[in-house]
């Protein structure tokens, strides 16, 4: 067996399925850079035949990276897999991953079809993929709760058929480690044909052992692909953590004997523009990746880490990414030092037009906060009112009185399709009353279900607050993220955000775990 482990980044696709992280085709850009920068061996970038946002997406992805397979999910079914491979026809290396159910519970209550009508709708997909692309992924969705003689049946006859990876998904999360690394160890031995394709896991979060279940297929199972996401976003309780799996195998080289490939000193900043794009915050105490992963607050731990790092820490906070952390640009920067910090950061302005604009935010900002620190450009150039010329609700102004015995009162100024409109009322707080000012006018009737503020930098009271706004209307979820030192506007550009977000009817298409 290869001693190389492949990193399969799914957050593309089976992390932007979590409620209200949907991407722009431009967002799913930047990350996809990111996760090159990172040296991810496999990006899914999309489920193409899902919306034609998705399909644009996966294709401008596909013509861009050039260092990583870029694949796209499809349904085995021909039109997905016709529509992927359209796709991904600019990809230097391209990838088709078709899926189909294969537990009984998924067959009889989802597919309403019987083991026969599977196996032969699984065989002749791969056939058909292969015919469009050389390498092609098979997933059984479910399979961990799939019958294992069908299980193995399936496998064998699309591994004839030119499957080159073989994912065994536990989609719901209900797998134990000895368990699912036993579970895949038994397919290889029974399936004859094993040896001719590379065997991968994906494995849910439901119960807490994403990570545990992955690491498990490989060193028991003999698994050597992973896939996984960034901050282990995901549906539900989420994926197999990307930064955890890479910096368990290499702190514990010893034990798993496996190389990997990726640069982990971009795993802080492509954990940081996840996070940001999305508005789904990095708990603090989250392994590798959280604020407080490399804090010590013990008086015992201080003292031991301050004689020998190693007495308490495994691994050094600089090779996972958290030595970023400096002053890079003021308010007497250039553009084309601007321009250049922009590069470095793994982020590209499609024009002159965007680069302008983002330009003349950071100017704004520059004199409005003295340090201007990696964290605040990322949030600055994610800050959607960047361009607001893509916005249908985007803010102009606001301003809110508030005094302690007083009800506060806001007025904001935005525009809707270009237009000015004016909002004024009272509320509980601040943010309260800024949002219900927006609300006179729009009057949405959305629900809010979720207001979350963090800090884009830490150690400091001028730091920009950023403000998640999760909002439901209509069956449908979005995130709205604002970025400002005044957390009140913050919260406004938040709101604005999500309420676009509500406007824009983008189709989605839940797809395999």
């Amino acid at each position: 067996m290869s001693d190389k482990l492949i990193i399969f980044d799914t957050t593309l696709r089976d992390g932007e399925q979590s409620p209200g992280a949907s991407m722009t085709k431009e967002e799913k850009l930047r990350i996809a850079r990111q996760l090159e920068r990172l040296r991810v061996d496999v990006i899914e970038a999309g489920f193409a035949a899902s919306s034609n946002g998705d399909f644009e997406a996966v294709k401008a992805i596909a013509d861009t990276i050039k260092d990583s397979t870029v694949c796209s999910l499809a349904r085995a079914n021909d039109r997905d897999i016709a529509r992927a491979a359209e796709a991904l026809r600019g990809a230097q290396r391209a990838r088709i991953h078709t899926f189909i159910a294969t537990s009984p519970l998924h067959m009889e209550k989802k597919l309403r079809m019987t083991p026969d009508q599977v196996y032969e709708q699984a065989r002749l997909a791969v056939r058909f993929a292969r015919n469009l692309c050389p390498d092609v992924e098979f997933s059984p969705e479910d399979g961990y709760r799939s019958e294992i003689d069908f299980l193995c049946r399936v496998l064998e006859a699309v591994i004839d058929e030119g499957a080159t990876t073989i994912n065994i998904p536990d989609t719901v999360g209900y797998a134990v480690p000895e368990l699912y690394g036993n579970f895949i160890r038994t397919l290889r031995e029974k399936i004859p044909n094993s040896d001719k394709a590379v065997w991968s896991v994906h494995c849910h979060n439901d119960l807490g052992m994403a990570v545990a279940n992955s690491l498990a297929g490989v060193k028991i199972g003999g698994a050597r692909q992973v896939e996984c996401t960034i901050n282990g976003l995901g549906e539900r309780a989420g994926n197999c953590a990307l930064e955890e799996v890479v910096m368990a195998v290499k702190t514990r080289r010893d034990y798993f004997g496996l190389e990997v490939g990726i640069d982990t000193t971009q795993i802080v900043p492509a954990s940081r523009l996840v996070s940001q794009t999305t508005g789904f915050v990095v708990q603090p105490n989250k392994a590798v990746v959280g604020a407080n992963a490399f804090a010590h607050a013990s008086g015992i731990h201080q003292d031991g880490v301050l004689k020998a790092r190693d007495t308490y820490e495994i691994m050094r906070a600089e090779d996972v990414g958290w030595s970023t952390n400096k002053i890079v640009l003021g308010k007497l920067s250039g553009r084309n030092a601007f321009k250049q910090r922009l590069q470095e950061l793994g982020i590209v302005m499609e024009s002159e037009s965007e680069l302008n604009a983002a330009f003349a935010k950071f100017k704004e900002l520059a004199d409005r906060k003295a340090e201007i620190f990696d964290e605040d450009i990322i949030a600055l150039v994610g800050d959607e009112s960047v361009t607001p010329e893509k916005e249908r609700y985007a803010l102009v102004s606001l301003s809110q009185h508030s005094e302690t015995g007083e009800r506060p009162h806001a007025r904001v100024v935005f525009t809707i399709d270009g237009k000015e409109h004016v909002g004024e009322a009272d509320g509980n707080g601040p943010v309260d009353a800024s949002i219900k000012a927006i609300e006179s006018h729009v009057q949405s009737g959305a629900e809010l279900l979720l207001y979350s503020v963090n800090a884009i930098t830490s150690g400091s009271t001028e730091s920009q607050g950023e403000v998640t706004i999760r909002l439901q209307h209509g069956g449908r979820v979005v995130n709205g993220v604002g970025a400002d030192p005044d957390i009140v506007v913050a919260s406004a550009k938040a709101y604005l955000s999500a309420l676009t977000k509500l406007h824009s009817q983008v189709e989605r298409v839940a797809a395999q775990g």
